[in-house]
């Protein structure tokens, strides 16, 4: 693979997986490299904002409002077919920097930066000249990346202080040179660095907290060009692939009107400039462009420019309201309405809501079908090592050095199903003095656990009804991929509780950027009867676990999970589907307890009372 190219990564992944910041393994011309995804300044150096090949760009104005953006930008694909005047080919690419620098050869064991090691010019791999020398016919033994890496909760990443490590001895004329990493034994214990000098140590106790203390973070962003960061926390050590090392930071909005209508639709690119006009002035200004370049939005809409004011002033009285900020509230409010989409409402929503089963209305208000949704996920950042489970946490890390008026964003569409708790039902299911109590242990592990982080209180509480919706979108998220037929990981959830407003719901749906976000199969569940059955085979499913009893008495959760009754056997969905990493969750609060039935909230509906 010529001139460093790397690899191919879909489009969604940018914006989740392999964002700015994350580590990805690569193969080059068969040679193993891992890199770190470069930050968006260098985005703007390859496809600059006003670039001919990054026109790729979406709207959302809530969610715009919310983060302080004035658009996002999709992660760019390449056009292969356009060319310069000179006739060269586009060869911009989104950029990655190696990490880590350290590599080990498989052949000798020996491990040293990547500059130490042979390379062709062009090319990313690097190989073992050595070894390769003694290969049949020369073969190159490619070298690859070390398995360990130095990282801390303020997001900064670095290489593991090898030579620091083994422990030179004093006379050792080596301290930057070549070391040996050889498995001797199994384990962890039985991985030796050693050096020439005669000094050697095992890895073993290299995840240990302890073996840190007293170390601290030098502050490393190799994602970033020279903007390196002053740090005196303590890092820890990870190995490269660990699925903890990056957490993106999502936040999402779905299309509902009227910001999904045709008005908003049309405006499209414009809508920012006519946002940052000044009052006195925008009438003009719409004018102004009426007779230009909005000219096509008066022709598709079928208004003067005098009526094209008039509505967007009517818009922008609530883009302006700040209860726009509530992106989940205004959602709930709108799946919770009772009404079903009309013609013209919407081009990204419809929904058409459903009679409840006679046997499911103590439990639900509203069932509603969303036959069509758009999805805008736009990163903000990223947390490394603690998920970012509070929306205030002060450790979110920055995709660049500056502040930009834009951020990288997907746009997806799919289908779902709205479900929405009967409020009195809830209010009166939470004065259980038991259900209070499960709640409460939660959330004092959750609070302990954020004010060891930060010193502080988190900004939300873990409420009984929080844990009761989020368990039952679990279990229906597991139910439903045995009767759809889509995958677990092509379904997600979307949470709406707010004790304060005393809304419960949620919404399952799959948004994918494949195939899978349009079949319809998901949506076609939430006909009555349909879900009827899959609700009760859903909760039926939850009584039993293949662990229990001690799934069911909270004894096998992990002690940092903040889960109660949830295993992976009963309860635990792909990270992908669950917006909290499977945390939160206690499956006896559906189904009840074997000597306390009553604090399951469906145990009415599974006893048949």
């Amino acid at each position: 693979m010529p001139e460093n190219r790397l690899g191919e990564l879909r489009r969604s992944v940018v914006v989740t997986t392999f964002g700015p910041g994350s580590v990805i393994d690569f193969r080059a011309d068969g040679g193993a490299v891992s890199a770190v995804a470069a930050g968006l300044d260098e985005w703007d150096r390859a496809f600059p904002p006003a670039g001919l090949l990054n026109p790729q760009k979406i709207h959302e104005p809530r969610l715009q409002r919310k983060l302080s953006v004035r658009g996002f930008r999709l992660p760019p694909v390449v056009d292969e077919n356009w060319t310069d005047d000179q006739g060269n080919p586009d060869r911009r690419f989104l950029v990655a920097a190696r990490f880590p620098e350290w590599l080990q050869c498989p052949g000798c064991d020996r491990i040293a930066p990547a500059r130490r090691w042979a390379e062709d010019a062009g090319r990313a791999y690097r190989y073992c000249a050595s070894c390769t020398s003694k290969a049949p016919g020369q073969r190159k033994v490619f070298v690859i990346p070390v398995r360990f890496i130095m990282a801390c909760c303020g997001g900064h990443l670095d290489e593991f202080p090898w030579h620091f490590w083994v422990g030179h001895k004093q006379e050792c004329t080596n301290k930057d040179g070549f070391l040996t990493l050889r498995a001797e034994q199994p384990g962890l214990s039985g991985l030796i660095l050693s050096c020439r000098c005669g000094a050697r140590k095992s890895m073993d106790g290299v995840f240990s907290g302890r073996t840190w203390n007293g170390f601290r973070c030098r502050g490393r962003r190799p994602w970033l060009a020279e903007a390196d960061q002053t740090c005196d926390r303590e890092p820890r050590a990870l190995q490269r692939g660990a699925s903890n090392l990056y957490f993106p930071v999502i936040e999402s909005a779905l299309d509902i009107p009227p910001w999904s209508d045709a008005l908003q639709e049309a405006l499209g690119t414009y809508w920012s400039e006519i946002v940052e006009t000044d009052a006195a002035d925008r009438a003009a200004f719409i004018r102004i462009l009426a007779r230009n370049t909005l000219k096509p939005v008066l022709d598709e809409l079928r208004v003067t420019p005098e009526e094209l004011a008039a509505r967007i002033e009517e818009r922008l009285a609530l883009y302006n309201d700040d209860a726009i900020l509530d992106i989940r509230q205004e959602e709930f409010r709108q799946f919770a309405s009772g009404v079903d989409t009309q013609p013209g409402d919407a081009r990204e929503f419809e929904i058409r809501n459903v009679a409840v089963p006679p046997i499911l209305l103590p439990f639900f208000s509203r069932i509603v079908r969303a036959v069509r949704l758009r999805e805008v996920r736009a990163i903000r950042g990223f947390t490394r090592i603690d998920p970012p489970d509070d929306p205030a946490s002060p450790d979110v890390a920055a995709l660049s050095t500056g502040v930009r008026d834009w951020l990288p964003a997907i746009e997806v569409r799919g289908e779902g199903i709205f479900i929405a708790f009967d409020a009195p039902a809830v209010r009166r299911w939470e004065q259980h003095a038991q259900v209070a109590a499960r709640a409460a242990q939660v959330d004092a592990a959750w609070e302990r656990e954020w004010r060891e982080r930060y010193g502080q209180p988190p900004a939300w509480r873990i409420s009984a009804r929080f844990l009761l919706v989020h368990t039952f979108a679990h279990a229906l998220m597991r139910q439903l991929t045995l009767e759809c037929g889509y995958s677990s990981a092509a379904l997600r959830e979307r949470i709406y509780v707010n004790t304060e407003k005393d809304t419960a719901g949620v919404l399952v749906y799959t948004a994918t950027s494949d195939a899978d976000g349009t079949l319809g199969g998901l949506q076609r569940q939430g006909e009555p009867a349909r879900i009827e059955r899959t609700i009760v085979a859903a909760l039926r499913a939850m009584e039993w676990c293949s662990s229990d009893p001690l799934c069911i008495q909270g004894m096998i959760s992990a002690a940092d999970s903040l889960s109660l009754a949830a295993c992976h056997a009963c309860v635990l969905v792909p990270e992908t589907a669950c917006e909290h990493f499977n945390r939160f969750l206690d499956r006896a609060l559906l189904v009840g307890l074997p000597d306390d039935a009553q604090i399951g909230f469906f145990a009415p509906l599974l006893r048949g009372q």
